[in-house]
């Protein structure tokens, strides 16, 4: 295969635009405004396409499989559950409060509201912003859909429905909409080359899930019509199989996103467009390399290992495992399970976090996991939390919520600083401040990660529970209190007590409008050693680590499952055949990853030379301490460690002096990993060198 110098993504697409010719065609401003007037017009004397509605807008999940046939689990609408005082209500009200406003406010500074206002003649600013800019408003408009699910926001929904507007209104005649493959750029639009690098498609993708997003809370159908025309009069007329033009995602996203629409219009067209990009056009080949780095190009049931951009194939994995669910396909079911045992055997940080190449954003080889320079952007880690849903909805098998779990608590939420203003592109594992690198920050040019952190903290609601045909299943714990009903039509309110994940006890009272028989499904993490579960005071038999524990009975209002799990610190090892982690251990405590940084050691203990002594019993010798005053109120980790003499300041080789090195003991302190970078910049290491006994 060619040699190729491995690139970023914005590498890649820079690259590629920079070798395609531009269009000389004079389109001035006063074209595309008299043509966005036009469309403008034509739009509003459009009928609405008509919506299947099953289930009403209102009561659509995260993902609408409701009718999924080959689905087990159903969603819960995002509504149906309240998030109260705990630990993901302080971060969802930050999001909401600060996050949320503040990125729209930095989406107009950055110009990329000009960007459509600037066709329809209300900016004379230039074009902004990468090729990809547009998804940015996207992903944000989808974070206020599922926010506003959690309850009316009247400024913030008057803020949106104004961006919402200038949007559409850049939307041509012909249902196009793009702001970047315009003017001196249209004739570039559309072609394979284009496709491949341009990311039209992923930025209509993220159209149309923010239309959805913000029509399932609101109602509102204004941005979802102008989805439905471009995929209608736009795409769907001109491209796909002969004799229509060739279609390549480049980079994935539009797949999930047309079966989701396929899932409110019932128009099968959307959904057999997404299982041709998903095979591949063979009129639109690629060399192998492009095709890897893309994840998208060749028939998806021929992969055998994640490779390439790790988003890309994150999101592909996505959109194929909503394939499955309408079709029933075995060839992608088999391939699903191979992508994920690759991914979750070989190649996913102890974080939930993937893509450890920063070259690429990408995969590296199997256990491929270096720790300083581990990329493990945050959209890849929400790709992860995202697919595993997906696959959870088609197995109801536990083993797919442990891994959205350790992505959620750590790899996701350490995205995002705990003021809810800055946030991390990557979230390495280990990191010194002395290379003058920044981990946080409020804005960066390619800023897809900012508001896809928020459209995930603003969801989560909707991944604590899923229906079955026989029954309920609980994912996630917090105070909560779920009010909706069983497929049979049965309401039912389930509410969660609980001081978790700072505690394992957790009190769920199950409330059926009148006594009913149901199966109430409680998961049992797969890192809890010892759990017991008990209804109404009487122990349940049964309970194993890593499943859900099959509740079957006659379920009386006030019915108490009382669920205890096993919060003693862990020492976890990796794979022997991660040579980085070689003498090194991570530290795990409920679903918390936990980390030092060095400003909570002892004076004149550098993190290089510490050390959790393993020599002592490991679970005894953690000493857990709340800390209310300490970033938001988090459970700190004290350990009687040790620190190796000489190390960090030794020559940089010497002779050998056996296995045994000199060590002193030191008392250590560990942080969870989600909470690193919030105070001053610090050294900051996961994984800790083992003391060798």
């Amino acid at each position: 295969m060619r040699k190729t110098k491995k690139m970023s993504r914005r590498e890649f697409v820079a690259s590629a635009i920079s070798t395609a010719a531009i269009s000389s065609v004079p389109f001035g401003r006063g074209f595309l405004a008299s043509v966005s007037r036009a469309g403008a017009a034509a739009a509003a004397q459009q009928s609405q396409a008509p919506l299947t509605d099953t289930p009403p807008w209102k009561d659509q999940g995260v993902i609408n499989v409701a009718k999924s046939p080959y689905a087990k689990l159903r969603n819960v609408p995002v509504r149906a559950v309240t998030i109260e005082s705990g630990f993901w209500a302080a971060r969802r009200e930050i999001n909401v409060t600060k996050s949320i406003p503040s990125m729209h406010d930095l989406l107009e500074a950055n110009g990329r509201m000009n960007n459509f206002r600037r066709l329809t003649g209300k900016s004379d600013a230039k074009q902004t912003g990468p090729v990809y800019s547009d998804s940015d408003v996207y992903k944000w408009t989808e974070a206020v859909g599922f926010a506003l699910e959690s309850g009316d926001r009247p400024e913030l929904r008057e803020m949106t429905e104004k961006v919402i507007a200038d949007v559409v209104a850049a939307q041509q005649p012909n249902g196009y909409l793009n702001t970047y493959y315009v003017q001196d750029r249209a004739s570039l639009s559309m072609t394979p080359q284009t496709q491949s690098t341009g990311h039209e498609l992923y930025c209509m993708g993220h159209f149309l899930q923010g239309a959805i997003a913000y029509y399932r809370a609101t109602g509102d159908r204004t941005m979802l019509d102008a989805g439905i025309r471009f995929v209608d009069n736009f795409l769907l007329p001109d491209y796909g199989p002969a004799p229509k033009k060739p279609i390549v995602s480049g980079h994935p996203e539009i797949e999930m996103a047309l079966i989701e629409l396929y899932r409110i219009t019932g128009d099968k067209r959307q959904l057999d467009l997404a299982g041709y990009i998903l095979h591949g056009d063979e009129r639109a080949p690629f060399p192998a390399y492009r095709t890897i780095y893309m994840f998208c190009g060749t028939p998806f049931t021929a992969r055998t290992k994640l490779e390439g951009h790790a988003v890309r194939a994150m999101y592909a994995c996505c959109g194929a495992t909503d394939y499955y669910m309408e079709t029933g396909d075995p060839d992608y079911l088999k391939t699903l399970n191979t992508l994920w045992n690759d991914m979750t055997s070989t190649k996913m940080y102890v974080t939930g976090g993937v893509g450890s190449r920063g070259e690429g954003e990408a995969f590296g080889d199997s256990y491929e996991l270096p720790n300083f320079r581990a990329y493990g952007e945050s959209c890849a880690a929400i790709g992860n939390m995202m697919w595993s849903w997906r696959m959870l909805a088609v197995t109801g098998d536990a083993k797919f919520t442990d891994v959205i779990e350790r992505a959620l608590y750590n790899g996701i939420n350490s995205g995002m600083s705990l003021d809810g203003v800055l946030y991390c592109y990557r979230n390495p594992l280990a990191f010194d401040p002395s290379t003058g690198d920044k981990i946080r920050n409020p804005w960066y040019d390619t800023t897809c990660c900012p508001p896809n952190l928020e459209r995930t903290f603003a969801a989560l609601p909707g991944y604590f529970y899923s229906t079955s045909k026989d029954g309920l299943y609980v994912h996630l714990y917090d105070n909560s209190e779920l009010d909706w009903h069983l497929e049979n039509g049965t309401p039912l309110k389930v509410t969660q007590k609980t001081n978790y994940p700072w505690d394992g006890d957790v009190t769920i009272t199950v409330t059926p409008a009148e006594a009913a028989d149901f199966t109430f499904y409680v998961r049992v993490p797969g890192w809890s050693n010892r759990a017991q579960v008990s209804v109404n005071g009487k122990p349940v038999a049964g309970v194993t680590p890593g499943a859900y524990l099959p509740i079957r009975r006659r379920w009386a209002p006030g019915d108490t499952v009382r669920l205890q799990l096993d919060m003693t610190p862990q020492a976890l090892t990796a794979n022997p055949h991660v040579i980085e982690d070689s003498g090194r251990v991570a530290v795990l405590r409920g679903p918390l990853i936990y980390c030092m940084e060095q400003l909570d050691q002892p004076d004149g203990v550098t993190l290089s030379d510490a050390a959790i002594d393993l020599r002592r019993q490991t679970a005894t010798e953690f000493h857990s301490e709340f800390k209310s005053d300490l970033l938001g109120g988090v459970v700190v980790l004290r350990h009687p460690g040790a620190a190796y003499e000489g190390t960090s300041q030794g020559a940089l080789y010497a002779p050998y002096a056996g296995a045994t090195r000199k060590a002193r003991a030191v008392p250590l302190t560990l942080i969870p990993y989600y909470a690193w970078a919030n105070r001053d910049p610090s050294f900051m290491e996961v994984w800790a060198p083992l003391l060798q006994g």
